[in-house]
């Protein structure tokens, strides 16, 4: 895999300066044409040993190229805040739109390394981490954005030999640093680590390509010619499978009922205000305590038009600190939330510790609306079920407790409920042409919803089916959930 890199091939300048001139007019048409059709975004993502020449090869790319068209990215050690969410948080946030390029440094690769290169590393954590790389990638590619993976190497008297010329002159020696002193020393296992890294991540979809660097010349071409194939390459094809979880399970037993035996209780006012009052009192105890600070409350509300979802949800905020709570509602995606991958403007939300997120509507529209409208073709919504599982995991192992309401409602009711807004003049806004659209699809959203409880209740983040016919019952159950769901969380 290294052999003809470790060679130290040279390129000699007359032939460096005869391909510059066209590579550099391909690669600006390239940029422009990438600009022009935003039919896809480019993600380069920069690796390899330290001290051989990644950050020039990059810096000659930004001259070459449009900078103002390219995103440079440089992850170091996690901030405070972004050591609350998880650890793919940072790399979601920084994802380059349709038509961008974004050039990566310290990517979600740099774990995965310094766990290969430990004396003795976890074989079985890094075939962990290797899978939940491969599951990202396998999403960035069904979503339009394209992986190249640019390996940086050189034997180990070269990168000794450029090292010390570094030091050697005034005017670089601030480049070199502690890890680069290290590697010819620790050559030998940083070699071995990054074979185990290629060997497990290359995929046709985000393929490693090794850029021999000893030499400046070559290791420029190598990386301008890299990245001038890939904007001219096809889109890669996503797999037609995402890669599974490993241990999860389609759900954590049987789905729950799309439509739940209502309680046949009817409280009256004295009741449900004493009752509402309680639970709003244990579940501000909740989130005021001690262990709260190092976990998160993720709520997702899902529903038909008219099932209540707004009136469970204002009771919920109630008690609450306006101060640790977001609300976001949800509604058709901006042109520049189109131009990510479609779960990127929920993971811009994630909540710090201590701090609540309700999500009226979320990603689930994606095997809802999405699938009934015909928005998308079939194999995309089906992949997203493995999607959004993966992604719910990664929020309960960032410290997050999800939990997902259905709010189910009877049509007869909901029919009741629209012509009550359209009678009355403080509630005729709620009513929209979309409502009655979407309850001619009746039969079409139950499938999709019954489908999408049985694909995505998990252990992680369960689905709660709420019958919501009498409103009082329905949020009083909301509050019941999550109060004891925070409970058992500790």
């Amino acid at each position: 895999m290294f052999q003809q890199a470790e060679l130290d091939p040279v390129l000699a300048d007359a032939e460096y300066k005869r391909r510059e001139p066209a590579l550099r007019i391909a690669l600006l048409q390239s940029q422009y044409d990438l600009l022009r059709k935003r039919d896809r975004a480019l993600l380069v993502v920069v690796a390899g040993v330290d001290g051989a020449g990644k950050g020039s090869a990059i810096n000659q790319l930004n001259e070459w190229m449009d900078p103002r068209h390219i995103r440079t990215l440089a992850f170091g050690d996690p901030s405070a805040d972004e050591a609350q969410r998880p650890p793919m948080w940072r790399y979601w946030n920084a994802l380059p739109a349709l038509g961008q390029t974004g050039i990566v440094f310290g990517s979600w690769y740099a774990p995965l390394f310094l766990e290969a290169a430990r004396k003795k590393p976890d074989m079985n954590r890094i075939e962990a981490m290797a899978a939940e790389i491969a599951r990202f990638e396998a999403m960035l590619a069904g979503e339009r954005v394209q992986v190249l993976k640019l390996w940086y190497h050189l034997s180990r008297e070269a990168q000794a030999a450029r090292i010390q010329s570094q030091l050697a002159n005034p005017a670089t020696a601030w480049r070199v640093s502690e890890a680069d002193l290290e590697v010819p020393r620790k050559f030998k296992r940083l070699r071995a680590a990054g074979q185990i890294v290629l060997e497990s991540t290359h995929t046709p979809h985000a393929p490693w390509r090794v850029v021999p660097s000893a030499n400046e010349r070559l290791r420029t071409i190598e990386t301008a010619g890299a990245v001038l194939e890939a904007l001219r390459r096809k889109l890669p094809a996503a797999p037609r499978k995402p890669p599974a979880i490993p241990g999860a399970q389609s759900g954590h037993g049987e789905a729950p009922a799309l439509e739940p035996v209502p309680d046949a209780r009817k409280l009256d006012d004295g009741v449900y205000e004493r009752q509402l009052a309680a639970w709003q009192a244990r579940l501000s105890a909740q989130v005021r305590r001690k262990r709260f600070r190092k976990r998160s409350l993720v709520l997702v509300f899902e529903g038909v038009d008219a099932a209540g979802k707004g009136g469970a949800i204002r009771r919920v905020a109630h008690a609450l600190d306006v101060r640790d709570l977001e609300i976001v509602p949800i509604s058709a995606p901006s042109d520049d939330e189109r131009a990510h991958p479609y779960l990127w403007r929920f993971w811009r939300h994630l909540p710090l510790h201590g701090r609540v997120c309700i999500f009226d509507r979320s990603w689930y529209g994606r095997v809802l609306v999405e699938r009934v409208d015909g928005l998308i073709p079939p194999a995309t919504w089906k992949r997203a079920y493995v999607e959004i599982n993966d992604f719910e995991e990664q929020l309960r192992r960032g410290g997050a407790v999800v939990i997902k309401f259905w709010l189910a409602i009877s049509r007869d009711e909901q029919l009741r409920r629209f012509h009550e807004r359209r009678d009355s003049p403080f509630k005729q806004f709620k009513l929209t042409p979309d409502d009655w659209r979407n309850r001619r699809k009746w039969d079409d959203y139950a499938q999709a919803a019954q489908d999408m409880l049985a694909r995505t209740d998990t252990a992680h983040a369960p689905w709660v089916v709420v019958a919501t016919d009498d409103k009082r019952a329905a949020r009083l159950l909301v509050l019941e959930h999550i109060v004891q769901a925070l409970e058992e969380a500790w």
